[in-house]
């Protein structure tokens, strides 16, 4: 089974990409999705984000409370490491885990926000990256999030630019006004069927 990573930078499309494939019954594995069940379900991470960040970390119902965890990473980068160091290796496993079910399959694909950053894109066979004019990237965030052009644009900053995520990946799907979607995912559909 080839592993396949696909990535992007927000509001890049890449989730939409993904699904995409998904409707190609293609297997995926969303990592930003299974990440945020996992700060709330493993015993593990609640343990560690609580003893390094204290129990405002979470509601007394277990909930995580994400404002209380945005402002700890936005205004400090070394706690997005700390938080990263205790939440990727079990993200990790779970994938792993996930991905031995699927071995008979031609391909798989986890998509995720920070692939290159969080040294994933090493366990991939392949890399998928999703580039999107930042003009449309904007209008989608905004949108979807309700937030300000100010607070995308920081994390923006935050990521590795699509210069360095280009340079790195195996394919590049172009997801704005002037490119077919579809017709360029099958196009990498079938190369990685091969």
């Amino acid at each position: 089974m080839i592993k396949v990573g696909i990535t992007g930078g927000i509001g890049s499309g890449k989730t939409y990409v993904s699904k995409i494939f998904e409707s190609l019954n293609i297997k995926v594995y969303y990592s930003d999705l299974e990440a945020k069940k996992l700060m709330i379900e493993s015993s593990i991470i609640k343990e560690e984000l609580t003893k390094k960040f204290g129990s405002k970390i979470y509601f007394t119902n277990g909930e995580l409370n994400r404002e209380y965890l945005s402002n700890l990473i936005f205004n400090n980068k070394n706690n997005l490491q700390i938080i990263n160091s205790i939440v990727h290796p079990i993200v990790k496993e779970h994938y792993n885990d996930w991905a031995n079910k699927y071995n008979s399959e031609k391909y798989t694909i986890k998509e995720a926000a920070i692939l290159f950053e969080s040294g994933a894109y090493k366990q991939m066979d392949k890399i998928i990256t999703v580039i999107s004019d930042l003009d449309l990237r904007l209008k989608r965030v905004i949108t979807r999030d309700q937030t300000s052009k100010e607070e995308i644009l920081k994390k923006i900053n935050n990521q590795i630019s699509d210069k360095e995520k280009i340079e790195k990946s195996d394919y590049i799907i172009y997801n704005n006004i002037k490119n077919s979607l579809t017709e360029q995912i099958h196009k990498i559909d079938i190369l990685l069927k091969k």
